[in-house]
């Protein structure tokens, strides 16, 4: 299942499907390379939730909290975790909160994620520095994941 993205906007309208499909417990990994548009995808995602304040990066605290969402967003990212040490966080914690867990760089905690969960990944199309052009692809490990990747799918196809 794969999606063409030609913008920011489009990123973001892929966020907001996400969030308008999302259900209290999902957990969404998003993989790609620094700058790919994860971040980006999760802003789309918590406009849609109905986040007021700017949804910026975790990079450096790990875990950004919004629960004044229509549905709670945890976003997370890994990428400056230490020797995979989650002694910081209570990651089994938000995943048991009524709310969606968002993780950028899951590879580096993959061994302690639960087996069912919708991962994306972003691919750059070309390197050109002010691209925007992205292959989305989503590969939903269970059957409510991949329920939930068909309805994303969905409502995309219907806003294009």
């Amino acid at each position: 299942m794969k999606v063409n993205v030609n913008s920011a906007r489009e990123m973001q309208n892929i966020g907001a499907a996400i969030a308008d499909t999302a259900q209290a417990h999902d957990l969404l990994l998003l993989n790609g390379d620094l700058g790919a548009g994860k971040t980006t995808l999760t802003q789309g995602i918590g406009s849609a939730l109905g986040i007021k304040r700017p949804v910026k990066s975790p990079t450096f605290t790990i875990v950004r909290e919004y629960p004044e969402a229509r549905l709670p967003l945890f976003h997370m990212d890994f990428y400056r975790l230490e020797n995979d040490d989650l002694s910081s966080i209570d990651l089994n914690g938000y995943l048991t909160e009524p709310g969606l867990v968002v993780i950028e760089w899951p590879e580096v905690v993959q061994a302690q994620l639960p087996q069912e969960f919708l991962q994306i990944t972003i691919k750059r199309v070309d390197d050109s520095w002010d691209s925007t052009k992205r292959i989305i692809e989503f590969e939903p490990q269970g059957q409510r994941n991949k329920a939930w990747a068909e309805q994303i799918l969905s409502l995309i196809a219907k806003k294009k």
